[in-house]
């Protein structure tokens, strides 16, 4: 009688070895998306991904009211303080605001409330509170942008 080879099983059927059972698979996908959810964020700072983010919509919303201002032909108050930007028209109604994110704030590295006047007197032009140029600096941690609401045009950009 010849001995049984290595792949042969008791009762005589050659058995291999294809690779993982769906329930080993299913199981490693789990663990990884659970590592994903909540391992992950806590070990990546995202703290600057959203003050780009923010920046990137304080310049938008800017623009936006600015816009607005010029097409409505009424005045538009935009309220900057250090935990980010209120916007009403001149008459106080309220149009909306934006926070500084939860993890950097403060955001904004300017001291003090400070405004810009999109469309002052229904003349097309933009007031700020310094007179001239104003400097927005959205700063946290070692990240910096610096932004400027420009008075003439009213134009928000960033800065050098």
């Amino acid at each position: 009688m010849r001995a049984p080879s290595r792949h042969a099983s008791r009762f005589g059927a050659v058995r291999r070895s294809a690779g993982f059972t769906l329930i080993e698979l299913v199981m490693v996908i789990v663990l990884i998306g659970t590592l994903a959810i909540f391992a992950l964020p806590k070990l990546i700072d995202t703290t600057m991904w959203r003050l780009v983010a923010f920046g990137d919509d304080l310049q938008s919303q800017m623009q936006a009211m600015l816009r607005l201002s010029l097409v409505q032909r009424r005045p538009i108050i935009a309220t900057l303080s250090t935990t980010g930007v209120s916007f009403a028209y001149a008459s106080g109604a309220a149009i909306d605001s934006m926070a500084c994110p939860v993890t950097a704030s403060p955001c904004i590295a300017e001291a003090g409330p400070r405004t810009v006047v999109f469309n002052a007197n229904n003349s097309g032009t933009s007031l700020t509170s310094t007179g001239t140029a104003m400097p927005v600096t959205v700063s946290y941690g070692s990240y910096t942008q610096a932004y400027v609401a420009e008075t003439d045009s009213g134009l928000f950009r960033r800065g050098p």
